[in-house]
């Protein structure tokens, strides 16, 4: 027994020995490539072997002819292990190349696709990664255009709705200097009525800019949706009777909401002046508002004919405004992106859907704790 234990001693000193240079060796070769890594290990495993077996020898316990027997045995597998080290690793090369070569597209077109062929589980994780990314780099990107675009419609949009009003102030303000106004009063009210769309642009993109910024302050408060909606009616009422249109919200649930009252009566108002403009006289517009689990949706829909489905997505994009049929004059197309922008400040949510004659837009709001 005691004779075994000095064996194993002596195997083990060898081959920690042997374990040693080769540690040294890996911390020397780690920045080059794996395959040198993978013959270093191999060699390793053989050079222990062979260490230990030397170790023993030298200590005596094995004779010549079995020395020599062991040493061959070993110099065969040696050969043999260093062959495969090497194979597998000009293999493992060979895939991590092919990845880095399909990895540089992100640079070129934003897209990645995993080369073909077997791969070790690492690298296939690796390559299943990279193409996820590159899917949420495609998405973004698009998202990006989209809102380029955007800005560049509404810049465009808004520097045409501005110079319209502004020309024809103008050429009031001078008709009234040179007295040429046969009726001043006229004059006066039409120039009141063009500061306040004015004014109301100008609004709306600040608020939007807010939006944007992220400086948008709410103030919270309990109230019921019933009140809510009420007060909404009550502020889109005159519009209504002027275009002929009939507001129904006899289906409003008094469901209890905390949210920024001011803000959520310009969302409903916003809705319904849209909703309002876009129904036809004669038409209704309908109001409601039900309890869903642990939010309330309030909707609002109108008989505007419904929305081209391609068109759905981009409704309450930035400087949206359809086609010219369904769009009211001087609209710079901020109204439903303040809505969508203030809704998800309260942690809710906007959507529209085409309905039987017309559109549906609700809102979704977390309904205030019991």
């Amino acid at each position: 027994m005691n004779d075994l234990l000095l064996i194993a001693l002596y195997a083990f000193l060898g081959a920690a020995g042997a374990g040693l240079l080769g540690a040294l060796a890996l911390r020397a070769l780690r920045h080059r490539s794996v395959a040198v890594s993978l013959t270093v290990v191999a060699a390793v495993a053989v050079t222990a072997m062979l260490a230990g077996t030397l170790a023993v020898a030298w200590a005596m316990f094995l004779s010549a002819h079995d020395l020599t027997v062991v040493t061959t045995v070993v110099a065969m597998a040696a050969a043999v292990s260093l062959a495969t080290a090497l194979l597998l690793g000009r293999w493992v090369v060979a895939r991590s190349n092919a990845l880095a070569l399909a990895a540089r597209s992100f640079g070129n077109d934003g897209s990645f696709a995993a080369p073909d062929g077997d791969a070790t589980a690492e690298l296939a994780a690796l390559g299943r990664e990279l193409a996820l990314t590159s899917a949420k780099l495609t998405e973004s990107r698009e998202r990006e255009q989209a809102l380029d675009a955007s800005r560049r419609e509404l810049v465009a949009w808004i520097s045409h709705d501005l110079r319209t009003p502004l020309a024809g102030l103008r050429a009031m303000s001078e008709a009234l200097e040179d007295g040429m106004a046969q009726d001043p009063e006229r004059y006066f009210r039409q120039i009141r009525t063009e500061v306040d769309r004015l004014n109301s642009m100008v609004g709306d993109l600040f608020e939007l800019s807010r939006i944007h910024a992220g400086t948008l302050s709410l103030a919270p408060t309990r109230m019921s949706v019933y009140d809510l909606v009420g007060d909404a009616l009550a502020g889109a009422d005159p519009l209504a009777r002027e275009l002929g249109v009939r507001l129904v919200g006899d289906r409003v649930e008094p469901v209890p909401v905390e949210v920024d009252g001011k803000e959520m009566t310009r969302v409903l108002g916003n809705l319904l002046i849209n909703a309002i403009r876009r129904t036809p006289a004669d038409g209704t517009v309908a109001v409601a508002a039900r309890r869903q689990e642990d939010t309330v949706v309030v909707s609002v829909t109108d008989g505007c004919g419904g929305i081209p489905e391609e068109d759905l997505p981009r409704v309450f994009d930035t400087g949206w405004r359809g086609n010219h049929a369904r769009t009211p004059p001087a609209g710079a197309g901020l109204g439903l992106a303040i809505v969508r922008g203030i809704v998800e400040a309260h942690a809710g949510g906007a959507g529209v859907l085409n309905v039987d004659g017309g559109c549906r837009f609700e809102v979704t709001l977390p309904a205030a704790r019991s």
